[in-house]
């Protein structure tokens, strides 16, 4: 009688503390779950930005092309007065790598840069925001799948317990104290495993 007293008492005990890691675990995937949900909205939307930046960035382009190309022709063909029109026509951001261009005399110099758009100070913001946007979003990217990882984690531990409390309900069932101390042993094992396997997983305390 005393062992079975022992058995019951670890049974009880097993149950409770089964019990209390489920729903730790459970609590813990959910809260991954919405980290992962977080981290995957602001990655969408740091890539539609970024490829809003760059489309933006792309008709910049446009426009620094077609106006180099119009100031080229007029300058070619003698016009200065068109000319001078189509330089004072440059954008801002264009102007200090134009002017550049222009200093390292490309009619005279044969080593002069073709373009001003070959040259390395040719950067344009929208090109730089769409660049640093999409290292942002493959961060939140990375944390999301990272999150989603801690999530199934838990989720396996949820079944470790889930199992560890079938064991120690189904010792409660059956006569045979032998049949008691197996499956409690079983239930114990799986217990052990399940709190290894949590105190290896990162825990969510966001709010």
């Amino acid at each position: 009688m005393a062992r079975e007293g022992r058995l019951e008492v670890l049974a009880t005990v097993l149950l409770a503390a089964a019990a209390l890691a489920t729903a730790w675990s459970t609590f813990q995937s959910g809260r991954w779950r919405g980290e992962q949900a977080a981290h995957t909205a602001k990655s969408t939307a740091a890539r539609i930005e970024s490829s809003q930046a760059s489309t933006r960035a792309g008709q910049l382009t446009q426009i620094d092309i077609a106006t180099f190309i119009q100031w080229s022709n007029a300058d070619l063909a003698g016009n200065r007065q068109l000319a001078a029109y189509y330089r004072r026509r440059v954008r801002k951001e264009f102007r200090p790598v134009f002017d550049a261009w222009l200093a390292t005399k490309p009619l005279e110099n044969a080593n002069a840069p073709t373009s001003p758009f070959v040259m390395p100070q040719y950067r344009l913001a929208e090109a730089e925001k769409s660049e640093r946007l999409a290292r942002t979003a493959d961060l939140k990217s990375a944390k999301a799948a990272a999150a989603n990882r801690h999530a199934d984690d838990y989720l396996l531990d949820v079944v470790l317990f889930a199992s560890a409390l079938f064991f120690a309900g189904i010792s409660t069932k059956v006569r045979s104290l032998r049949q008691r101390q197996v499956l409690l042993a079983l239930g114990c094992a799986v217990f052990v495993a399940g709190v290894v396997w949590v105190a290896t997983s990162p825990v969510d305390f966001s709010i």
